[in-house]
């Protein structure tokens, strides 16, 4: 079961999307072609994801990643067949896709404090994984509850600070 967080534009086809998905047994991943997807566990033992392109070698078979919370997210082409065999028992996750468009784009994982100045035309956003984490834009400060995202894109550059046990932070062209 995937809950969407935020996407935009909210009508038509969407640039980017964010959700958290709710996984009870393992499967194949829905296909998304033209889309880069980030995926990163924040519950549960993990999971094992077999991600096969059209470029693979038939010989050599797909390309098995094994994830779990202390991992960082794994970036992949949304087209891919993927499947996911969960490591043991149901899993929480993070979804990040972005059309071409929004690209470079990266997803990380902090734990601690990170600063950086980010530069206009780029959308940032933060998802507090299971703790609260302060966010701020130029100083303009949020207090984010445990499960919870906020993001901005900016128009011009700024300082953005993050504070937190474990949070995820995501970058991509405006």
């Amino acid at each position: 079961m995937t809950r969407e967080l935020a996407s935009w534009p909210t009508q038509g086809e969407w640039h980017w999307r964010m959700s958290v998905a709710e996984v009870a047994r393992s499967g194949p991943f829905s296909r998304f072609d033209g889309v880069t997807r980030w995926f990163a566990v924040l519950q549960g033992a993990g999971v094992v994801l077999n991600v096969r392109t059209p470029s693979d070698d038939d010989e050599l078979g797909s390309c098995e990643h094994r994830l779990t919370m202390a991992d960082a997210p794994l970036c992949f082409d949304g087209g891919a067949a993927t499947d996911c065999q969960l490591i043991d028992g149901p899993t929480q996750d993070f979804n990040l896709m972005l059309r071409d468009s929004c690209l470079p784009a990266r997803m990380v994982r902090i734990h601690g404090s990170a600063q950086e100045l980010a530069h206009a035309s780029k959308t940032i956003a933060v998802y507090a994984v299971s703790t609260r984490a302060s966010v701020a834009f130029n100083g303009q400060r949020l207090d984010v509850p445990p499960a919870t995202l906020v993001w901005r894109t900016l128009s011009k550059a700024a300082t953005v600070r993050v504070q937190c046990e474990h949070a995820l932070w995501m970058e991509w062209s405006a």
